[in-house]
């Protein structure tokens, strides 16, 4: 299984799970970014460059998994916002200030890949959060308590 991980988690790991004190998490981590079952997409780089520190610094060195999208998913984009109330998924204080919104990118890119997004942010009735947007589309989609328990890590 591919998980196509949000900013949300690397941000909870690096904030939460200090590499020093969770060796055996960062171990388990590391090797399933090595086997390629990690996937993203550029604007979720671009996020966490905008909050800089450790998270970004290993953003960058494992570019690979940051990748831009294609017109497959510029299509899941455009349908995701073609349901109107998805379309409150777009912060505008945020894109005036100049932030990113990888949220949509995030949930085409599992669509294309066939994969599950992987986020910190639970669904809500009647939002317009990755999990919600997931939902109505049909695509997986776990925060990081449920991938441990699906991968069976056990610290």
């Amino acid at each position: 299984m591919i998980y196509v991980i949000d900013t949300s988690v690397i941000s909870a790991l690096y904030k939460n799970y200090y590499r020093a004190n969770f060796p055996s998490l960062w171990k388990l981590f590391d090797a399933m970014v090595d086997a390629g079952r990690f996937s993203s997409c550029r604007e979720a780089l671009r996020e966490l460059e905008d909050r800089g520190g450790n998270a970004f610094d290993w953003a960058k060195s494992k570019a690979e998994i940051f990748v831009p999208p294609d017109a497959k998913d510029g299509d899941i984009v455009a349908q995701i916002y073609a349901v109107q109330h998805f379309q409150a998924n777009i912060d505008q204080k945020k894109l005036q200030k100049g932030g990113k919104c990888a949220d949509p990118f995030l949930v085409a890119r599992a669509h294309t890949v066939g994969g599950t997004v992987l986020t910190m942010e639970q669904p809500r009735p009647h939002a317009a959060k990755i999990p919600n947007i997931c939902d109505h589309f049909k695509i997986p989609c776990v925060d990081l308590q449920k991938f441990m328990s699906i991968e069976k890590w056990h610290f």
